[in-house]
């Protein structure tokens, strides 16, 4: 397998690019043409690390890389554009094996509307995938940040966490599987491998007036206490009012942990959690069409983020560090 002869079979895989670009992939750098206000956001996948080729495919590895890249302009508010990935390829993947790979991000690509106008790839000692996005929006005030949360505010949180951390569970961990119909086990393993960005709540969101949001990738408690940070701001959050996924109580209870730990420092679900005024709650219900918007605390004066168990306890906070 040559460099060239594998560049030149991904891009035969190329959908015409989308309006924004000029020159794509192919030359020696992507030309575009944006207009208004751009997001872009960069990150990486390493084997051992983020997956593992013995319990996730190379389609849904491609699949992960480019949705959790995603999830960030989700988080925004922004409107997917253009993607560029570079590819660390190891001596045991094949040319076949780097195309099923291109193809799990293509098919992400094709679903929400995003060009992939570059990339690069090399050899490297793990299979290592580095995705750069940029989003857009007409102007600048329409992207949202982590810090423009403010006392009175209500906290919001799209779909249902936990799934994720469960999921992972189970790939670790297969005899937790009867603790669930097999149904429920295949969905849940299917929130750890293969996510869901959410674009279109994360533009509805920003339209309805959110003033600070964040996309759950390290875990609620963690990303709760960026947000709260970035807001100088205190959160409390109500434990009881989590949205869970279905299986997470089984699951969790069958590996020995508290559903409501795991779903509060679990990572990856990539659901959005957002911050907006409490008027504002019924139309961004409404805005919403993909997943339900569950109030599950409020923003107050002060600093750090409170998580409350029912009966008062006080559930610390902890979320995935990359460097832990």
């Amino acid at each position: 397998m040559g460099e060239f002869e594998l560049l030149a079979r991904l891009r035969e895989r190329l959908p015409p690019p989308g309006s924004r670009v000029r020159v794509g992939s192919g030359d020696d750098a992507a030309v575009t043409v944006p207009g208004g206000a751009t997001a872009t956001s960069i990150d990486a996948l390493v084997e051992g690390v983020h997956f593992r080729r013995e319990t996730a495919t190379l389609l849904q590895i491609g699949r992960k890389a480019l949705a959790t890249a995603l999830s960030d302009l989700a988080a925004m508010g922004a409107e997917p554009g253009e993607a560029y990935v570079a590819v660390g390829v190891p001596a045991d993947l094949d040319e076949d094996g780097c195309l099923e790979l291109i193809d799990g991000i293509l098919a992400v690509a094709t679903e929400t509307g995003t060009t992939l106008a570059g990339g690069d790839v090399t050899r490297a000692p793990a299979l290592t995938l580095a995705v750069t996005v940029v989003g857009h929006a007409a102007r600048a005030e329409r992207l949202i940040g982590r810090g423009g949360a403010q006392p009175g505010d209500a906290l919001v949180l799209t779909g249902e966490i936990g799934g994720a951390a469960a999921g992972l569970l189970l790939l670790q961990r297969p005899e937790l599987a009867t603790s669930v119909p097999s149904e429920i086990a295949a969905r849940l393993r299917l929130r750890q491998l293969d996510p869901l960005p959410r674009l279109a709540a994360g533009q509805a969101l920003a339209g309805a007036g959110a003033r600070a949001m964040i996309d759950l990738s390290d875990g609620l408690g963690g990303d709760a206490r960026h947000l709260a940070e970035a807001s100088a701001a205190s959160i409390r959050i109500d434990a009881a009012a989590l949205p869970l996924a279905p299986g997470v109580a089984e699951v969790a209870a069958a590996a020995g942990r508290d559903p409501l730990e795991l779903a509060a420092s679990g990572g990856e679900d990539y659901e959005l959690l957002a911050a907006l005024p409490p008027d504002r709650l019924a139309a961004a219900s409404a805005a919403i069409e993909e997943t339900r918007l569950t109030r599950i605390g409020e923003v107050f004066d002060g600093k750090g983020v409170e998580v409350r168990l029912p009966g008062g306890a006080i559930l610390e906070p902890t979320g995935f560090d990359q460097l832990g």
